[in-house]
């Protein structure tokens, strides 16, 4: 379809038809402001403050709904519209604390950039104000209605992209609310924890619950050996956090600051990925010939976990009982660790850095507790990490790169993909071609289960026999993959699953978007996941089986993937959980 002409003010433009006001001006360098609008989401037009002045039309109109037409003269930045768009902006701010110095947002916030850009230098109206509580319940995620400005990204992600369906306004005008179904509290919820709610939120209505407060007390007690771990995503998001592109590998950085905060010794997660890769594929071999359910579903989401237990427990018996790699290392820490510095678990303070939200939920499971203690003591997100660095004063951008700690702190070049969508997969397949057959996979980066699609296919041929995979991520990808699979059990051998878009690169606590920026927007997420899959690339050894740590592990501790003791510290398993306020699936 040939191009149309719109004005922009008095200037013409050839664009593309179909497109809304707001889209257009985007692509010609015009930013209108706007705050409920995400390109991801359906259209809401809630907030308003997307409005422009388009000729012959009465009132004005809001870009990010409004489509273009052949001769349309639009204005966006007239005296009289920027003034409309402050009245806007400032009834919302009318209701709104007054405490961005102490708010956790404060410098991200997206109401206060706005408020800036506007020219909002003081308060002209003054009214009854929300008072809510906060609902601290959740070990994961916080909700604090005072701080809400009703956009409804949170709502929209949640049913549209997650497909959980646990929040939704209640009441009606000024009593409006974000809360979940009967406002019971977000523990009881069907929360996933996976913490896309605080990414998208453009204030602080939606947080992670932060426990750096604990791990400073923690890291200023003598008695204590400081432990902490960091996951592959987050050495390939943290730069953003101080002003950085999308897409620096941080890792050497990463692992000196987190010594000069005062841990100990600094491990890698990548490293717990090479040992549940090692443990799953052996997993995986022993259900392809007849010892377990088939299609095996990957277990390393927390969020993903959680949903499975509440939405699909019909398929509890194909999800693998692998632990996570953060609980991984966390039990070796509290286990094989300990008894080489021979101390006392109990002395052990472990602290995990994840991208991930649900991560902290994943934490605090009495499943996964280790000869009766927490694996992982705290978690604290990448957001917070970043955070931690910035307030104990050290120059992370200047600092001299350094290496992490042995035992824990080798990794093959599997473990570091485990960050983006497919690098489970792909891992597991490296290391379950090699024990199957004896041979070296030849194409050892599998292309078909990479990129951002919502359910990758590919397959592997083994002596002979096909192995069948897929890959999806999202939460609402989810189960519709798993639709397939009820449709068709003996459609795949193999499925990997991450809760979050992108997977961990996307996780629930990575950092903030910055001025102007996209949450979740795909290029960010693109140049994260080059980061991992470089890292592979460059890696002298690139299985996970073939790393020199987990195989000591093996020989000094756990004696063999599978073993008893193997059983006992790297597994688990899950349970039906009944979801409070909806309706169980049939």
């Amino acid at each position: 379809m040939s191009k149309i002409t719109i004005y922009i003010n008095g200037k013409p433009y050839k664009v593309e038809p179909g497109q809304t006001i707001m889209q257009a001006a985007d692509k010609l360098g015009f930013h209108i402001p706007r705050l409920c609008y995400h390109p991801k989401l359906s259209i809401e037009g809630a907030c308003r403050v997307c409005i422009v002045e388009v000729e012959g039309m009465k009132n004005y109109v809001a870009s990010c709904a409004f489509p273009v037409s052949d001769g349309m003269k639009i204005r966006t930045n007239t005296l009289e519209l920027r003034q409309a768009r402050r009245d806007i902006v400032e009834l919302l701010l009318d209701n709104h604390p007054q405490d961005c110095h102490v708010c956790e947002r404060n410098g991200t916030c997206e109401l206060q950039r706005l408020s800036y850009s506007m020219g909002i230098r003081n308060r002209h109206f003054e009214g009854q104000r929300k008072d809510y509580p906060a609902d601290e319940s959740s070990e994961a995620v916080i909700r604090d209605p005072n701080r809400c400005i009703l956009c409804g990204r949170c709502v929209r992600l949640c049913s549209e992209i997650q497909q959980i369906h646990n929040l939704s306004q209640a009441y009606r005008g000024f009593k409006t609310v974000v809360m979940p179904a009967y406002n019971i509290p977000m523990k009881d919820s069907v929360c996933s924890c996976c913490g896309q709610c605080v990414n998208v939120c453009p204030t602080a209505a939606f947080l992670e619950k932060n426990h750096t407060k604990e791990v400073f007390a923690a890291l200023n007690d003598p008695s204590l050996v400081k432990v902490v771990q960091f996951a592959p995503s987050v050495r390939a998001a943290i730069g953003e956090a101080f002003g950085l592109e999308p897409g620096h590998n941080m890792e050497g950085q990463l692992v000196a600051a987190l010594r000069r905060l005062g841990f100990d010794y600094v491990f890698d997660t990548q490293s717990g990925a090479d040992l549940t890769i090692t443990e799953e594929a052996s997993e995986f071999l022993e259900r392809l010939q007849g010892k377990g359910k088939l299609p095996m579903i990957t277990s390393c989401s927390s969020a993903w976990m959680k949903c499975m237990e509440q939405f699909h427990p019909d398929l509890i018996d194909n999800i693998s009982t692998c632990k996570s790699p953060m609980s991984m290392t966390g039990a070796m820490v509290k286990t094989y660790f300990a008894r080489r510095l021979k101390v006392s678990p109990e002395k052990i303070c472990s602290v995990a850095v994840m991208c991930c939200t649900a991560k902290k939920y994943e934490a605090a499971r009495p499943e996964l507790m280790v000869d009766g203690l927490r694996a992982v003591d705290y978690v604290v997100t990448t957001r917070e990490a970043a955070w931690m660095i910035k307030s104990a004063g050290i120059d992370f951008l200047n600092i001299i790169p350094e290496p992490f700690d042995e035992p824990l702190g080798i990794s093959s070049g599997a473990g570091v993909i485990f960050g983006t969508t497919g690098g489970v997969m792909e891992a597991a397949l490296r290391s379950a071609y090699e024990l199957f057959t004896g041979q070296t996979l030849v194409d050892i980066e599998v292309q078909a289960v990479r990129g951002f699609e919502a359910i990758k296919e590919g397959k592997v041929v083994m002596d002979g026999q096909e192995i069948r995979v897929a890959v999806t991520h999202g939460l609402g990808n989810a189960s519709k993959l798993l639709d397939m699979v009820r449709e068709d059990p003996k459609r795949y051998h193999f499925i990997e699953i991450m809760g979050c878009p992108g997977g961990c690169i996307g996780g629930g606590g990575q950092p903030y978007a910055g001025v102007n920026a996209i949450p979740l927007d795909e290029d960010a997420l693109k140049k994260r996941a080059q980061v991992l899959y470089d890292l592979d690339r460059h890696r002298t050894i690139r299985r996970s089986h073939e790393n020199p740590a987990v195989q000591r592990l093996y020989k000094e501790f756990l004696q063999r993937p599978l073993s008893p003791i193997s059983h006992k510290y790297l597994h688990t398993h899950y349970k039906a959980k009944e979801p409070r306020g909806v309706i169980p699936r049939s």
